[in-house]
């Protein structure tokens, strides 16, 4: 029961998500034919500046299908949109329903209140999972359908790293929203903390090593290893932070 209730409480924002990963993923592969053309009727070019560095690179690892796939959708499209989907996800929930009135039934449950969270958690993390996976799996499945191939092991790697990394993300926003009643709060907030982390590390040039990174896979990309580290801070940091919140509602008295 507990499960299908969180089920039905996170589904609309899991199927949407869904639908603009599949559709964005789609996108970006059936655009490579259009985008190869251009490039390769255009000569090579060097802009200055951080930014310019960016746009170089970017053009640079278009010219391949690999460096291409990488560039707009592993570090581009499913890191914006797992950020999105990892926040709304993770916001809302017991403090969310006995503010509209529902949370009453819910804490009337013979469960506790950790048991409660836990499942809501899995739930989310579970519909995250699937929203890195999903896509990740059709890159290699469409992208025959424009003349390439890519390998399943790379999808699942990043997938992996998509996944686990974005798990920080929503765990954040689970904490928060032990703390606000309402759901744009923690949503918001955790969003402009995503925007200034991923502005540092490209400011700092630590991108490689820092939450985007692991998300992206950089370092699988560049040099074929997986960022076992970044992957193990970043479920430790998600189990911390879920823990967090489980203790801040079970002190709570409602």
């Amino acid at each position: 029961m507990l499960w299908y209730k969180s089920w039905l409480e996170t589904r609309w924002r899991f199927l949407i998500g869904l639908v603009l990963v599949i559709g964005s993923v789609a996108s970006t592969i059936y655009s490579y034919p259009t985008v190869s053309r251009i490039l390769e009727s255009t000569p090579p070019r060097t802009f200055d500046g951080i930014l310019g560095r960016q746009i170089t690179e970017a053009l640079a690892l278009s010219r391949d299908y690999r460096g291409y796939m990488w560039s707009e959708w592993f570090t581009g499209n499913i890191p914006e949109l797992l950020t999105i989907f990892a926040v709304i996800l993770g916001s809302g929930g017991l403090l969310t329903q006995i503010e509209r009135g529902g949370g009453i039934f819910t804490l009337s449950l013979p469960v506790s209140r950790r048991r409660l969270l836990g499942v809501r958690a899995a739930t989310g993390l579970g519909e995250l999972a699937v929203l890195a996976l999903v896509p990740s799996l059709l890159v290699p499945l469409l992208s025959p359908g424009v003349g390439q191939s890519y390998a399943v092991t790379d999808a699942l790697v990043h997938a992996l790293c998509l996944a686990i990394a974005s798990s920080v993300l929503f765990a954040v926003s689970f904490l928060l929203s032990t703390v606000f009643s309402d759901v744009w709060r923690p949503a918001l907030i955790v969003l402009c903390l995503a925007i200034l982390v991923g502005l540092g590390e490209q400011v700092t040039g630590l991108s490689r090593y820092g939450l985007y990174g692991v998300m992206s896979g950089e370092a699988y990309f560049r040099d074929g290893t997986v960022p076992w580290a970044g992957l193990f801070a970043s479920m430790t940091a998600t189990a911390a932070v879920m823990s967090a919140a489980i203790v801040n509602i079970e002190r709570q008295d409602f």
